[in-house]
């Protein structure tokens, strides 16, 4: 692995999540193509995506910027699943699965913004 992010623990779940956040909406009708379902796959990619791009960051507090977006991207994907729920258009184990998923992100992506906080400004993180 050449880049920084792909020895992250949490940027593998985070892509796991948007994996499987994929392959359930190929279930949703074809009237949420547009509308839920594109909006809980950019929210489940914008998570890998923040924190793949906050890793290359110069300072740990950039870092922990992005990993700030990336938890709020998570959340955004819980309350999309419970958008799909309601609409019944998400079956229960589906959305346990990803709900689980989400929690051990925001989990994950908080203990690491605390420890980016232990480590000091001029030293290198996660190499």
């Amino acid at each position: 692995m050449k880049f920084k992010f792909e020895k992250l623990v949490v940027w593998q779940q985070a892509l796991d999540l948007s994996m499987q956040v994929h392959l359930i909406t190929k279930k949703f009708p074809k009237d949420e193509m547009f509308v839920l379902s594109s909006q809980i796959k950019r929210a489940a990619d914008s998570v890998s995506l923040n924190i793949a791009e906050g890793s290359t960051s110069q300072s740990n507090p950039e870092f922990s910027r992005f990993l700030s977006i990336a938890l709020r991207s998570n959340i955004e994907v819980v309350a999309c699943l419970h958008l799909a729920k309601s609409r019944k258009i998400i079956q229960d184990d589906d959305f346990n699965n990803i709900y689980h998923r989400c929690h051990q992100l925001l989990i994950k992506i908080t203990a690491l913004k605390t420890s980016l906080k232990r480590i000091p400004v001029n030293e290198p993180h996660l190499e």
